[in-house]
């Protein structure tokens, strides 16, 4: 079957740049899809790389892109290669998303409690941490291995003092860590009831020190990094990891793969955002939840970072090329 193919970049800017061991984000930039068929039924899908977690560069997606002819067809949506992980899974959910142009969420996708919500690194989680509680989240992320050691601790145990005791609370080094720094987070979190998991605490070529540090502390560890798409998953699975994956579906790859290998393995595992638009975010959090089942436990999505963008932006409609309001697409 053939589709006509429309694409259109966009550009969203944090309220204020997201601070993390990989540098400083300033503009989330991805793309926009859109597939109409011969009876003019439209599937709409979002491309949204991350090229320092090993997806493709936006560059590259742009040049993919541009190369396809205006009308593609199903065998063409199912033949991505690999290396091209976030087009894969904007055009298969472009694919399945016919006639959902309007892009409503589940009556639990708008529940704060279903979603984790990611703090601002440094002191700033001090000032928020009160907001985003009175708005219904129980879980919280917060970036660590950004500044040095000592300062992140000491403000890590007043948030620890302020924090209620029903509180998740997942921290995220990006891979920023040590051995030995990673060694002392774990042990300061060994006698702490809130902490759900250290997320990556060293570089991606460490994964037999973080196995090491999973068999030897009861904090959980979390991989992300290390698991950015369905290969590398596969990979460390079958090398013995039995702690958390974090599967970000938006650069994950192929959504069918996905689904085979999280039905076929009982995983644990957290659906993380990649500060996608409405579009990817319905897209990943309808995977998600169809997925969530055959997980070993049911977590918190790490889908609750809309507080990091404005919400009075406008964008320009891919069929009319107007101006609409960015709750059409960019919240």
């Amino acid at each position: 079957m053939q589709y006509k193919l429309k694409f259109s970049p966009y550009k969203r800017k944090f309220k204020q740049p997201l601070k993390t061991n990989h540098g400083i984000w300033n503009i989330r930039e991805g793309t926009i899809l859109q597939l109409t068929s011969k009876t003019g039924e439209i599937g709409l899908g979002e491309i949204a790389p991350l090229s320092w977690f090993g997806s493709e560069t936006l560059s590259e997606v742009l040049d993919f892109c541009h190369q396809l002819p205006k009308e593609i067809t199903t065998e063409t949506i199912f033949s991505i290669p690999d290396n091209l992980p976030s087009c894969k899974f904007g055009f298969e959910s472009a694919w399945e998303n016919f006639q959902q142009l309007e892009i409503e969420e589940k009556e639990e996708f708008k529940n704060p409690n279903f979603y984790s919500a990611l703090l601002p690194g440094g002191k700033a989680a001090l000032e928020i941490w009160q907001q985003l509680w009175q708005k219904g989240y129980r879980t919280f992320k917060w970036k660590i291995g950004v500044d040095k050691i000592q300062t992140e601790l000491e403000i890590f145990q007043q948030l620890v003092k302020e924090l209620p005791t029903e509180i998740n609370l997942r921290l995220d080094a990006n891979g920023g860590l040590t051995f030995e720094e990673a060694k002392k987070w774990l042990e300061i979190c060994e006698n702490i009831n809130i902490i759900e998991f250290i997320e990556q605490p060293l570089p991606v070529d460490k994964f037999w020190e973080m196995l090491d540090l999973s068999n030897s502390y009861s904090t959980p560890i979390a991989l992300d990094e290390s698991v950015a798409n369905l290969s590398k998953m596969q990979q460390y699975y079958q090398q013995g990891w039995q702690g958390i994956f974090v599967i970000k579906p938006a650069i994950f790859g192929s959504r069918a793969e996905l689904r085979n290998f999280c039905q076929n393995y009982p995983i644990d595992a957290v659906f993380s955002s990649v500060f996608e638009t409405k579009i990817a975010r319905k897209a990943a959090l309808q995977l998600a939840t169809e997925l969530q089942p055959n997980l070993r436990k049911n977590r918190a999505f790490g889908f609750g970072v809309t507080h990091f963008f404005d919400e009075d932006r406008a964008h320009t409609d891919l069929a009319t090329n107007t101006r609409m309001d960015i709750d059409t697409f960019l919240v």
